[in-house]
């Protein structure tokens, strides 16, 4: 088993600009960078929501970094947090009326053709909630602050004990202020099986993550999966340990292990798994009902398969790993143009908000691979 990663040794005030970088980009990508608010209520979201999501990342982030644990840790981590965020916070997977009072109410049709009987939750909409909480809320962030930093910082842990203590502390309050809130979970409160369901997933998927770390110290010479949660199949879809079977879409490996490297062809350019990681997550909405779950999860697994053996290639570095998760931001910022904010908007309101969001999505990832041009890492990344 491998030690405890090591503090970042470099004085506190430095450590903390990923940290609070990390607390601020989490909440924005999550509610912000597909066009759910307008250039004018951004700000407002981005402080009241950053103690949960920002909360969350950080703790996935560090408690993954911290025990040496790679991407599938973090992607598994990140579900259970969409599973707690969605089925005990707000509770928006179980309230057939959460968006009643928004500009989506004329979905609630759409999602019911998939309800799970007993549960009385949407598949789809686990589907999709689950998908990009993975992908929007916690690993693109986590990537993008990852990737603007020097080679080992990457995958070292950013915060010690007490840091730890306050962001914990942040993030439960942010959750209750959620909870607690008339706007937040909308006076609804899911049944006691629904509330049982939603734990035992959430704990099922923490005890999966934990395990392929344990699983993947034991026995380096067999890479875990490189996971980009893209698409996560429906919330009480089991979760192997293994990389053939996980219910995600692939995301970016990880650097935080020595890899194991295929002899013979060497690592595609960045943009081919950026590319191949935008049409999955866009290809997941291509149909309605069962079937576009049906979809998605193919995309995923052919998605999946091309990752896991690219990363054992030579050349496999942070680029390749920036490309990929950084893939799903870039899809949400076009979806902006189409989708309606939550509340209704001016056309030149969700005009404006929509330019704003392709401009900082573009200036985020535009950054970050300027940064590791810059200071040429060539750094292996593959999947632990």
């Amino acid at each position: 088993m491998p030690a405890e990663r090591h503090l970042d040794r470099l004085p506190l005030r430095r450590r903390l600009v990923p940290a609070v970088a990390l607390l601020l980009l989490a909440p924005w990508a999550a509610e912000c960078s597909w066009g759910g608010f307008t250039l004018t209520d951004t700000p407002f979201v981005i402080l009241v929501l950053a103690p949960m999501y920002g909360g969350a990342a950080l703790l996935i982030r560090e408690t993954a970094r911290r025990v040496g644990a790679g991407w599938p840790t973090i992607a598994l981590f990140a579900a259970a947090f969409g599973v707690i965020q969605a089925g005990l916070v707000d509770q928006s997977l179980f309230n057939p009326g959460f968006l009643d009072d928004t500009e989506f109410a004329d979905t609630q049709a759409a999602t019911e053709a998939t309800l799970v009987p007993g549960l009385d939750f949407s598949a789809r909409q686990a589907f999709d909630y689950l998908g990009n909480h993975i992908a929007l809320s916690i690993c693109a962030p986590i990537v993008i602050v990852e990737s603007l930093l020097h080679g080992d910082r990457r995958s070292r842990p950013w915060l010690g004990r007490p840091g730890l203590t306050v962001v914990t502390l942040l993030y439960l309050a942010g959750s209750l202020l959620i909870f607690s809130d008339d706007e937040g979970r909308k006076d609804f409160l899911a049944s006691p099986a629904q509330v049982g369901f939603a734990v035992t997933v959430a704990v099922a998927l923490i005890g999966a993550g934990l395990l392929i770390r344990r699983r993947s110290s034991r026995d380096p010479a067999v890479p875990a999966p490189p996971v980009v949660a893209t698409v996560l199949a429906a919330a009480g879809a089991p979760v192997p340990t293994h990389d053939s079977n996980i219910p995600a879409a692939p995301a970016p490996p990880d650097d935080t292990r020595p890899p194991v490297v295929a002899k013979g062809r060497r690592a595609p350019r960045p943009v081919w798994p950026g590319l191949l990681v935008l049409v999955a997550y866009a290809g997941s909405n291509l149909a309605p009902g069962w079937a576009g779950i049906a979809v998605g999860l193919v995309l995923a697994a052919a998605a999946a398969t091309l990752l896991v053996t690219w990363s054992r290639r030579a050349g496999w570095g942070q680029r390749q790993v920036l490309a990929a998760g950084t893939a799903s931001m870039l899809v949400a910022a076009a979806y902006a143009y189409a989708v309606p904010t939550y509340a209704p908007a001016t056309p030149a309101a969700a005009l404006a908000g929509d330019i704003a969001i392709s401009i900082v999505t573009l200036t985020l990832i535009g950054g970050a691979a300027w940064r590791l041009r810059r200071t040429s890492s060539t750094v292996h990344a593959a999947a632990s």
